[in-house]
């Protein structure tokens, strides 16, 4: 899987921990929710970033008092109609103002791209090759936002409310 960031395929420093996987002592670790929340005290002994995997049915609150000890939270789409990772991001990002990376993992098409970073997204794996190139075109392929997200495009109804009356 490519990992695309600001538009580019870049290499993934994260080393991803599986269930019954002792984490390394030392390095960038994403852990899935179930081993944070059994070792979450040895865990954080650790010399090195951690970040958490949460999947759709993990509500961001479990995580709520832990926020500032993750630079990566992965959120994943076990299937493109599984659209609860799209809240967990708005969450995170609008309620508890995490300002970490924010990871789609799972099945992310492309045509998903400009939603997830209206949502807060700023990392996404993905596996179609050519993934860097689609990303920033599918940013630009829609020019107005009928509603509000986390980037900073200004949403239909305000630039309604903008125009001078005719």
């Amino acid at each position: 899987m490519a990992l695309v960031k600001q538009g580019r395929i870049v290499d993934d420093p994260w080393t991803k921990v599986s269930e019954g996987v002792t984490p390394p002592a030392a390095g960038a670790i994403l852990v899935p929710y179930a081993l944070w929340e059994r070792q979450r005290e040895s865990l954080l002994t650790r010399n090195g970033p951690i970040g958490i995997a949460l999947a759709g049915d993990h509500p961001p609150a479990l995580i709520e008092a832990d926020l500032a000890r993750f630079e990566l939270i992965a959120l994943e789409f076990p299937t493109f109609k599984d659209g609860r990772a799209y809240s967990q991001a708005r969450l995170l990002r609008e309620r508890y103002g995490f300002t970490g990376e924010l990871r789609a993992t799972g099945d992310v098409l492309r045509d998903q791209f400009l939603f997830l970073h209206r949502c807060g997204f700023d990392a996404f794996e993905v596996t179609a090759t050519g993934g860097a190139a689609d990303w920033e075109a599918a940013l630009s392929e829609i020019s107005v936002a009928y509603q509000p997200g986390t980037d900073d495009r200004t949403p239909a109804s305000v630039l309604r409310q903008s125009q001078p009356a005719a």
